[in-house]
């Protein structure tokens, strides 16, 4: 990985690089370049810069340009999505698409199917948003129909990259349980992560036309996606809120088997899972205690010092299935 891209990953997902850099080279590399590669499928479906149309043709194409680069198609891209973006780093990275696909081209085999499977299913995400939601700026919200079509979404964007996470760890170091659920245990934890995204980034979504609690849901509670438009209706939305977040805990349960198959001789992947699981559980907690979700002015983020103190309680638990077990749980039943 150049130096280059390693700040991009760096500076576009602190806390990913943090969980990365636990990982070896190898490992790390083919990490790197899947993150980053998402990462310039999300700018594409998220630009202001092209009509929703045009953004759905380049996600269409993104996995081709991946295995079949093409100077001109990429130049073409970039001049399209570059100059947007008020952070920096995300700018640099939109332009560094042909060093992204570089890198990818070095990895081996094995490496660049489980990236451009994560990939694929990371598009098919991004053509939800574009296909089912209404412009960002057409003044309209409309919400996901059912329950099955939130879930299948994060299966998508958090289960998929759970899987790429769980197959590039299992390359790597003998997991002490059957492959497939190893796999199956990462894909729970990727969608736990997701809905923590999707609630904590509710109001910024809706102001985008984007509701992914569903319809059905919202009709028993009296609501409509409009209706989340407004703070006051924070106590209305509570049901669905908590449904979800029981939802998500109950798909971090699987982080303790997750944990407990990687060796005890691999101190660095423990930390790497452990983290995630942790802030995500610590995440939920401060949404189901905060009383105005549907609030654009109230973030709801764990603070450093947490982060920090996780960093500092770690060496505890790395040769102890039972302590981070119950350090887990206990997260997950506040």
């Amino acid at each position: 990985m150049t130096p280059q891209l390693n700040e991009l990953l760096k500076q576009t997902s602190r806390s990913l690089y943090l969980s990365a850099r636990q990982l070896p080279p190898a490992a790390r590399d083919t990490f790197a370049v899947a993150y980053l590669l998402c990462r310039y499928a999300d700018s594409i479906a998220d630009t202001a810069l092209l009509p929703p149309m045009r953004r759905l043709h380049w996600i269409q194409r993104f996995a081709q340009m991946i295995t079949h680069p093409q100077a001109q198609e990429q130049t073409q891209l970039v001049q399209e999505i570059s100059g947007a973006s008020e952070n920096k780093y995300e700018e640099q990275l939109l332009k560094n698409f042909p060093l992204c696909l570089q890198a990818f081209e070095k990895l081996l085999p094995w490496q660049k199917q489980i990236t451009l499977d994560v990939v694929h299913a990371v598009c098919e995400g991004m053509k939800t948003d574009l296909q089912v939601f209404p412009p960002e700026n057409a003044g309209e919200i409309q919400a996901l129909p059912s329950a099955d079509e939130l879930e299948k979404y994060c299966r998508l964007m958090g289960g998929a990259p759970g899987v790429f996470w769980s197959k590039l760890i299992s390359h790597t170091v003998p997991v002490k349980i059957k492959e497939t659920d190893f796999w199956t245990w990462g894909q729970a934890i990727g969608d736990a992560l997701q809905i923590v995204n999707i609630l904590r980034d509710l109001p910024r979504d809706l102001r985008i036309g984007r509701c992914y609690f569903p319809e059905e849901e919202l009709q028993k509670n009296g609501l409509t996606a409009t209706d989340l438009l407004h703070p006051e209706n924070s106590p209305r939305f509570e049901p669905v809120k908590q449904y979800w977040i029981r939802w998500g805990r109950q798909k971090l349960q699987y982080a303790k088997l997750f944990y407990g198959a990687l060796p005890k001789t691999q101190p660095a992947h423990r930390a790497a899972v452990a983290w995630p699981a942790l802030w995500a559980a610590d995440t939920l907690n401060k949404i189901a205690v905060e009383p105005a979700l549907l609030d654009p002015g109230r973030r709801v983020k764990i603070p450093r010092a947490r982060i920090y103190g996780t960093f500092c309680l770690t060496p505890l638990i790395l040769l102890s299935n039972t302590l981070f077990n119950t350090w887990l749980q206990s997260k997950l039943n506040k």
